[in-house]
């Protein structure tokens, strides 16, 4: 458990300021819960990495957000959650389908465009769901995704379960009116949301310190009512127990939270080459990328001899052998059929 500021007895600090990480570290999990975060992280960086070359090299249509580097957030965070859990994601939402769960051959056709897509090759990138396991979209509007998860949180609530939301959104997003309409309504109202900030330092170009005054954007919560706290982003491990504290609060009925997980995307807003590179520095880069989120967890768990350098290996090559059939599956998958563009189309 993290320790901080002065601590209130609910465990929150007694100045309402985000609880802060210090040493130690979190404990090592069990070797299966180490193995769990690590395939979450590496099925995230290969189908990105893939998804990625495919566009770059004109396979597949449209813009791709690619989520490297932030692998530790989705991972660490849905390994605390179940399929009744839900999640709304952003526009770089393809880590969080899939650490929640989505199958690649699923994903590739709906970035492909075809009917075996989790769309049926109507919704692409930026909106991918699928309800069965708790994903209710990714979302092409900033912030668009938070209140979706805050009223998810609302019909749990009101069935008397005991699932927990989580929307995830990047800094820019806590400038939205969406954000502070649902803190204020998810504090009012004690729903079991935790909210999840990837602050990964930009919204889209534009430098934190350039878009808001405050250095950490979970010491907004208190505003509403919550707690919050602070968490190496790069570290699977401590993103994991910061989310699950949260979640545990949430499941108790303790009402919401918010978790800042600091973390780094590693290549531009879009794409693998990038718009511009103007707005960051090769070495700002660098030094993220010397602290990678799978490399860390890899390094940690061999050398305390929890889990074997063949082990990982072994991870890793099952991962590109599912890749690789699945982008065969997808390229194999039909077209859309343009007489069924109104299926599933609604009126009022």
């Amino acid at each position: 458990m993290t320790t901080t500021e002065t601590s209130a007895p609910n465990g929150d600090t007694a100045d309402g300021a985000a609880r802060r990480p210090t040493s130690p570290a979190e404990p090592t999990p069990s070797k299966e819960v180490v193995l769990d975060l690590h395939r979450r992280m590496v099925r995230i960086r290969q189908f990105e990495t893939e998804a990625g070359r495919l566009m770059e090299g004109g396979r597949l249509p449209g813009f791709l957000h690619l989520y490297v580097g932030q692998e530790a957030v989705a991972a660490g965070a849905m390994s605390n959650l179940r399929d009744d859990d839900q999640i709304s994601s952003t526009h770089r939402g393809h880590g969080h389908a899939v650490a929640k769960g989505a199958q690649f051959r699923q994903m590739f056709a709906e970035l492909f465009g075809r009917v075996d897509g989790y769309c049926k090759g109507r919704g692409g990138s930026m909106h991918i769901n699928d309800l069965s396991i708790g994903m209710l979209g990714a979302n092409g509007i900033v912030g668009g995704g938070i209140p979706i998860a805050v009223g998810a949180a609302f019909a749990a609530k009101y069935r008397g379960d005991d699932s927990v939301a989580i929307p995830f959104f990047g800094d820019g997003a806590s400038n939205i009116g969406a954000f502070h309409e649902s803190a204020n309504l998810a504090g009012i109202l004690d729903l079991p949301v935790v909210f999840v900030c990837e602050n990964n330092g930009y919204a889209e170009f534009t430098a934190l310190r350039d878009h808001m005054k405050l250095e950490n954007v979970a010491d907004r919560a208190a505003a509403y009512g919550m707690p919050s706290e602070i968490c190496d982003g790069m570290d699977a491990i401590e993103v994991r127990a910061a989310v699950g504290r949260a979640v545990e609060r949430a499941r108790a009925g303790g009402g919401p939270s918010m978790v800042e997980a600091k973390t780094y995307r590693y290549y531009d807003h879009q794409g693998v080459k990038g718009l511009r590179k103007a707005y960051r520095t090769d070495d700002e880069v660098k030094a993220w990328r010397e602290r990678d989120a799978i490399k860390l967890l890899e390094a940690r768990a061999t050398a305390e001899g929890l889990v074997t350098e063949a082990e990982f290996a072994e991870v890793w090559t099952e991962v590109d052998a599912d890749i690789t059939e699945s982008v065969a599956f997808a390229e194999d998958s039909p077209f859309p059929d343009v007489a069924d563009i109104a299926l599933n189309v609604y009126t009022v």
